[in-house]
């Protein structure tokens, strides 16, 4: 029962996260005079909870630095406030949307089903323990259906992020062990891509790799070994478990329509160019 949380991210997910790889954020956080890339990125992504420290951003971000989340926040604050960038985020995804799937698509009656579907399993959800979840869900929500379907998929997607999180503590895994451990397994970020971008240097990066190794988790080289996919493997199942609320309270029917409809969606998605090239095995 629980695959099917699972089976909803992996056909849901890229029409809420097509906005951090999508030029028309950076446009418009740059607009508003925060620094392109992570500045923009931090602030987009936890404005919704207001105008918190690095120490809260960094906490629910789990695997970026914590240093290179303190060079841009609370520093973006001062520049935009939240409201701003959240209205700006808004924009962004509207442009966004219209340029990969086109205006046609948009005003399809299976954009307005789906987005129908996303706000019902939304309401499954509950704000207990999860941050980022609970900041969006205070949000107003678009009337625009395009719009109220990314903001659902926010929703759900948040909501199961905040407990994958959860799941990794419970682990004991580290927010740069999990990205050791997802990288080394083959799947996702390479290696050097995910240590990039979350801005860890080679030496904390070695540092992280040598403890999963001396839990017998991945190789010396970073490769995950057969017992560190099957510790990946249980916290995924935990995490699906823990993100099941929105899908028992749409059922099954209903999940299996979302589903569909979402997965058409990804797929003219990625037709479209809406991942970037390289950063993925």
């Amino acid at each position: 029962m629980t695959k099917i949380a699972r089976h909803a991210k992996a056909s849901l997910e890229l029409f809420h996260a097509m906005i951090y790889f999508a030029p028309e954020a950076e446009d418009r956080f740059t607009k508003l005079g925060l620094k392109p890339g992570r500045m923009s990125y931090y602030a987009g992504r936890s404005a919704a909870m207001g105008p918190v420290g690095a120490g809260v951003v960094a906490a629910t971000f789990y695997n970026f630095n914590p240093v290179s989340v303190a060079k841009s926040i609370p520093a973006a604050w001062d520049i935009a406030s939240p409201a701003e960038v959240l209205d700006a985020r808004l924009d962004a995804v509207d442009a966004a949307l219209h340029r990969l799937l086109g205006d046609e698509v948009l005003a399809s009656d299976d954009v307005a089903e789906a987005a129908e579907l996303a706000r019902i399993a939304s309401e499954g959800c509950s704000p207990e323990g999860k941050p980022l979840y609970a900041g969006h869900a205070d949000l107003d929500w678009p009337e625009t259906p395009h719009l109220k379907l990314w903001h659902a998929l926010t929703l759900l997607r948040e909501f199961r992020g905040d407990g994958h999180i959860a799941a990794l503590q419970q682990a004991g895994i580290s927010g740069i062990q999990s990205l050791v451990l997802h990288s080394g397994a083959g799947g996702g970020f390479t290696p050097e891509a995910a240590r990039t971008l979350r801005e860890w240097s080679e030496q904390e990066w070695a540092e992280a790799t040598e403890q999963l190794r001396e839990r017998g988790l991945v190789t010396a080289d970073g490769e995950t070994t057969d017992e560190g996919k099957q510790l990946r493997e249980d916290v995924e199942v935990r995490t699906d478990e823990m993100a099941m609320p929105p899908w028992q309270h749409l059922g099954e029917d209903r999940t299996a329509a979302l589903i569909d409809k979402g997965g058409k969606f990804s797929k003219a998605l990625l037709a479209a160019g809406a991942l970037p090239k390289g950063l993925f095995k």
